[in-house]
Order: C-alpha cells, then sequence, then structure tokens
C-alpha cells in the first residue's frame, strides 16, 4: 500500500489544533458548557489508535486529553431508538421505538418524510413488534431538563425522530440548524435532501463542513451568561458513501478503494470538524469551562475488527454495539485515562442532569445512572444489574451484558453464550457449559422484558 504525506493546508489545520493545549484548569467546574459530538455508524475501531488506515488525529487526541470509557454499548444499535435514548434516557424497549423510523410510502410517508401513522411494522420482523415513527412530545429531553438549570441549547445536524412536529425545537432545544425530516442526506454536496428546504439555498459545501461552519459561527458569536449545550449530531458517516472529493483522493492515493476510500474520507470529514470546534473553544476562551463528548450511535457498516458483527448485521454482537465514548472535562477528567466499567448510552441523560446541578429524581422511569462520581473520579461503576440491548429486526433481539458474560437471546427461543474476556470476538458459544449461568441470565432478561413491557415479542414466553 502506497502512502504519501497530506496536502499542506490539511496537514496545517490539522498539526494546529492537535498540537493545541487542552488540559488547562477551567475557570469553573460549576455548570460546564456541554459539548456533545454524536457520530453516525462509526464503528469503535474506527481510528488511528486502533486502524492505521483511518487518519483521526483531533479524535485522538481528544482521547489524549480526557477519559476514554472502553466497554461503551448502545441499548438499541439503529438510528432513531440510538437518539431517542441519548435525549430521554429511557431504553428504546421502553419508548417502544426498537427499529429506525423509515420514510419509504409502504410505511406511510409522503415525500417530505411525514406521516399520521404512529406505528409501523418490519416485514421480516419474525415477531412484527410495532415501532414508533416518532419521539411524543410527552417524553422530557436532556434539553429540556437543562433548560430548567439555565442552559441555552443549540441542535445542529441529523434528528431523524420525527417530522417537524416533533423537532428538536419543540424537544427543549433553542434553536436547530440543518435538520430535516430525514435520517440520511442524498448526498453530502447539496442539494443535501429530496423534498427539503434545508440548507436550500447551499450551492458548493460539503454537507460536514456547513454543519461545522455553523457550530463554528455559533461559538464565535455566543454572548449570554447562561452556560449552553451543543449537540452536534453529525449524519455522517451514514451512507452513502461520498467523502469529501479531496479527502477521497488522498486515501486513493495511499491505496484506498471504492468504498474504503470512501468511508475513511467520511472519518477524516468528521475528524476534521472535531478539530475545528474544539480549536473555536480555545479561540474564544470557552475550553477550559467546557466538556466535550464523543460518542458513536452504533457500530459501523463496514470492518469493526476486532469484532464481531456491525450495522445491520449480527448488530447486537460487539461491532454493532460497542461504541467509542470519551470525555474531556479541563481540571476535571485526567488527560490519556480509560476506564473498562460497563456503560450504556441510557447514562448520559442522568449524567448531564447531575453535571447541571439537576435533580435526577424528578425524571421517571430513567433507566441509566450517572456517570458524573465515574467520571470526576475514574471509579469503577457498580451498576447494579446487567446491560439489555434489544432491536427488533431479525431472530436475534436482545442480549443481556453482567461482568464478562453476555448472552445472546433469539425470538425462536434459542440463547448463546460468550464469556467476551476470554472471546472478544464473540466466536465460541459456551452456553451448553454454562447452563446454570444461562438460566440465570435468562431469568434476569425475562423480568426486565416485563418491566420495558415487552414480554409478549420474545421467545421464551410465547
Amino acid at each position: 500500500m502506497k502512502f504519501i504525506a497530506l496536502s499542506g493546508s490539511i496537514m496545517a489545520l490539522l498539526m494546529g489544533v492537535t498540537t493545541a493545549s487542552y488540559a488547562d484548569e477551567p475557570k469553573s467546574t460549576e455548570q460546564p458548557n456541554i459539548l456533545l459530538f454524536f457520530v453516525d455508524d462509526m464503528g469503535w475501531a474506527s481510528r488511528t489508535s486502533k486502524d492505521p488506515i483511518y487518519e483521526t488525529p483531533n479524535i485522538d487526541q481528544l482521547s489524549k486529553d480526557g477519559l476514554e470509557f472502553e466497554s461503551t454499548y448502545i441499548a438499541t444499535p439503529t438510528c432513531s431508538p440510538s437518539r431517542a435514548t441519548l435525549l430521554t434516557g429511557q431504553h428504546p424497549a421502553r419508548i417502544k421505538m426498537p427499529r429506525h423510523i423509515p420514510h419509504q410510502a409502504q410505511y406511510g410517508f409522503d415525500k417530505k418524510g411525514r406521516t399520521d401513522q404512529k406505528w409501523n411494522l418490519w416485514p421480516k420482523d419474525p415477531a412484527q413488534v410495532p415501532s414508533a415513527n416518532w419521539l411524543g412530545l410527552e417524553y422530557a429531553t436532556y434539553a429540556e431538563a437543562l433548560k430548567e438549570q439555565g442552559y441555552y441549547n443549540l441542535f445542529v445536524g441529523k434528528w431523524h425522530l420525527g417530522d417537524e412536529r416533533y423537532h428538536p425545537i419543540h424537544q427543549g432545544f433553542d434553536k436547530q440548524i440543518g435538520t430535516s425530516n430525514w435520517g440520511h442526506p442524498r448526498s453530502y454536496y447539496p442539494p443535501y435532501f429530496k423534498n427539503s428546504d434545508v440548507y436550500k439555498d447551499v450551492k458548493d459545501r460539503y454537507l460536514t463542513d456547513k454543519l461545522t461552519d455553523d457550530a463554528v459561527s455559533f461559538l464565535e458569536t455566543y454572548d449570554k451568561k447562561k452556560p449552553f449545550m451543543l449537540s452536534m449530531w453529525y449524519y455522517a458517516i451514514h451512507t452513502p458513501f461520498e467523502g469529501r472529493k479531496d479527502l477521497v483522493k488522498h486515501f486513493e492515493e495511499k491505496g484506498l478503494r471504492g468504498k474504503h476510500a470512501q468511508h475513511a474520507a467520511l472519518v477524516s470529514g468528521i475528524d476534521e470538524s472535531i478539530g475545528r470546534i474544539r480549536a473555536t473553544l480555545k479561540a474564544q476562551g470557552l475550553d477550559k469551562n467546557t466538556m466535550v463528548i464523543f460518542l458513536s450511535d452504533q457500530g459501523g457498516i463496514l470492518n469493526n475488527k476486532p469484532f464481531r458483527g456491525g450495522k445491520m448485521i449480527d448488530t447486537l454482537y460487539e461491532g454493532g454495539a460497542r461504541v467509542p465514548f470519551i470525555v474531556s472535562w479541563p481540571g476535571v477528567t485526567k488527560p490519556g485515562t480509560k476506564n473498562t466499567s460497563l456503560v450504556q448510552s441510557t447514562d448520559l441523560f442522568p449524567t448531564f442532569i447531575e453535571i447541571a446541578g439537576g435533580d435526577t429524581s424528578k425524571y421517571k422511569n430513567l433507566d441509566g445512572v450517572s456517570l458524573l462520581n465515574t467520571i470526576k473520579e475514574n471509579s469503577t461503576l457498580n451498576r447494579g444489574e446487567p446491560l439489555f440491548g434489544y432491536r427488533a429486526y431479525q431472530d436475534l433481539y436482545a442480549t443481556v451484558r453482567e461482568g464478562d458474560w453476555k448472552l445472546a437471546a433469539f425470538r425462536s427461543g434459542n440463547t448463546k453464550l460468550y464469556n467476551i474476556a476470554d472471546d472478544i470476538s464473540e466466536s465460541i458459544d459456551i452456553s451448553r457449559n454454562h447452563e446454570e449461568k444461562v438460566n440465570e441470565l435468562v431469568k434476569k432478561l425475562t423480568t426486565w422484558e416485563k418491566d420495558m413491557g415487552v414480554e409478549e415479542y420474545s421467545g421464551f414466553n410465547r
């Protein structure tokens, strides 16, 4: 494989960001600004530090500056439910959204991505579980909770939780930018979306860069005394495989071809965006009291080595459900630290509330726990219960992760058991050798299903 140097302009940008210091003491750790980078379909290993085909100096620098949770799971690893859980702190099984929101006419959607049908069914789902077509306004979101604590909330990018009636500005956010009814763009070059007025006047700007421009502009002009939360929810790395042209050329010259070059370019586009935004925080003097978070909504569609599975295929296995999660909070997190606690996306909502000084007991049916003390102390999180994964697409519908054990449960009633510490690729089913453990985890799963109200669809209660 041929390797070449980066172009001068790209190298200058990356060097300018990655050599900056972000570990200075903050002005205050009370009510920090919160910046959430939420990336679409970025696998656990899609970065330079884990796979050298990628170039992610800014993401790797964020990890060096902060605390990385190495065993983080998305409750339902797919577009819409992952977002609903992040917003509400409730498991998608509880809020009845075990699948992504479709937009096709066969599911009752019009050409603008709207529908009045509350539920959809998936033809290949063996249990025919209904899934919601929008996140109802009755659910409390982290934006609404943070607003009560005096925060200004800006949402930038992909929503995929319903049409205009359910958009961010109706869910606690003060402003939304670049938000459409669609789960992915038609193209990363204008016009970005079919049948949408979002960014309709943009003539020639790569979508990830356009979203970044608007986030940078917000930070450069923010003059309110109240703290802010900036939710930067990217459309990338979702298909179409269409990286920025100069970055695609760069990776092709390195020897990558086709969708692999496009994918690496999409990743680099995200990485550049993170670098630009963090550099703006520093230039504006906001970096010392801003907590920066990086998270993906599910595993990648290509290679997720060393894990099994990924987006659309064996998605509840590690390759689909386990994602990168980094927290950098100057003066609080110790640079370059790792934490192996079992963490789930349900934990972000209560964490945000406690960071802002709010009371999590006000919010009912939270399925996560606050990570605040774990972040401050880099301690081991004791959850007191397993992590449950749940989807409604195929026979494999649920997982139970407790310690090193992981149970995979199928609609057909079959189960498989893995020891993640010994078998990171989940290639050896050891259920026959550990029937007692299987029965124990199945019992916990059925109890959890009853709590979620989904037991009628399981393989164990027909």
